[in-house]
């Protein structure tokens, strides 16, 4: 596994890993807590260093198990996790980036984690009610109180994410990406570019879509997220797999996976790009892992990068509430 840099000098695996899935969103929660904790130590010994969690996960329970699985090989492990959610009765009421809310999340996470600083820290989703620069320079203050070591934004607006860097800066922006969901090239990459910043695309494999094993017929349980996103909706996921089957087609060509070559699209856009596929599975992160090593010819890349516009995506990627709070 080779590196990257995100930022000036945070470097990490070219593929992360997102434990989310792990404790929420994807089906029951497995019930080995020890097979996770497997699956987290696995990935690192694979060469993955970067491991992104967060208190609303679960909420809570997703840092813990990665605190548990990451304790004895802590210094090779770059830690993510992400305040910004008001978190009551053991669900989200919604955001809340206060500075005085900001120190209690950081507090929690450090003690669930068990860990002295978080590598990186990311506000989850932007508060309206707090300004940012509020919140960059409550971050800038934990970095310089060694709680913290660098500032990240998950799903900010382009001018949001500038403002903040003049701030205090910021390492990463983390956000939707992937052949379905390209909405961070208009204004987020360059943005990158311009700035200095990491990307770490969240959902690389389309919340499993990229894969190629979710089918037209696929159905979803009411507590997974894909029930709840347009795109699985019958009707969309019929028409979305056009997409999909282009992605299948070149992969044949290319002896690789569908999921490899949508993670191998990601790495050849930009050196700064660091996807964080999830898995419960040890043979999805050797996989995972694989796409470094896929050759994608320029005629490739070209040929996915018209996917979206000449196939065309079917549905949003979040629901009204959720397309609501990005951007911002």
């Amino acid at each position: 596994m080779h590196t990257r840099t995100l930022g000036k000098n945070l470097q990490v695996s070219a593929v992360g890993f997102g434990a989310m899935g792990m404790s929420q969103s994807y089906g029951p929660n497995p019930g080995d807590r020890d097979e996770m904790i497997g699956v987290i130590r696995y990935a690192v010994e694979q060469g993955v260093t970067l491991i992104d969690t967060a208190e609303v996960y679960g909420p809570y329970d997703n840092e813990v198990l990665v605190g548990e699985a990451i304790a004895p090989i802590r210094e090779r492990v770059v830690l993510a996790t992400k305040f910004g959610f008001d978190i009551r009765d053991g669900r989200s009421q919604g955001v809340d980036s206060r500075p005085e809310q900001i120190r209690r999340a950081v507090d929690g996470s450090l003690q669930r984690l068990a860990i002295d600083a978080i590598d990186l820290l990311y506000q989850h989703r932007v508060d309206p009610a707090v300004p940012i620069e509020d919140v960059a320079g409550t971050v800038g203050e934990l970095i310089r109180e060694g709680k913290a070591k660098h500032f990240g934004l998950s799903e900010p607006g382009a001018a949001t994410a500038r403002r903040a860097h003049a701030v205090t800066p910021v390492t990463a922006i983390q956000s939707e990406y992937s052949l379905w969901t390209r909405d961070p090239e208009p204004e987020i990459l360059p943005l990158c570019i311009e700035l200095g910043i990491g990307f770490v695309p969240f959902s690389p494999l389309g919340k499993g879509f990229l894969t190629g094993t979710v089918t037209a017929d696929s159905t979803f349980a009411p507590d997974e997220i894909r029930a709840r996103v347009p795109r699985f909706a019958a009707e969309n996921l019929s028409a979305n797999q056009a997409l999909v089957d282009r992605v299948k087609a070149l992969a044949a060509d290319r002896a690789a996976t569908p999921g490899q070559v949508a993670l191998a699209w990601l790495l050849a856009q930009h050196p700064f790009i660091v996807p964080i596929p999830g898995t419960r599975r040890r043979e999805r992160l050797d996989e995972n892992a694989g796409a470094t090593t896929v050759a994608l010819s320029a005629d490739d890349i070209a040929r996915l990068d018209a996917l979206a516009d000449s196939v065309g995506v079917a549905g949003n990627r979040y629901d009204e509430a959720g397309m609501a709070a990005v951007g911002l």
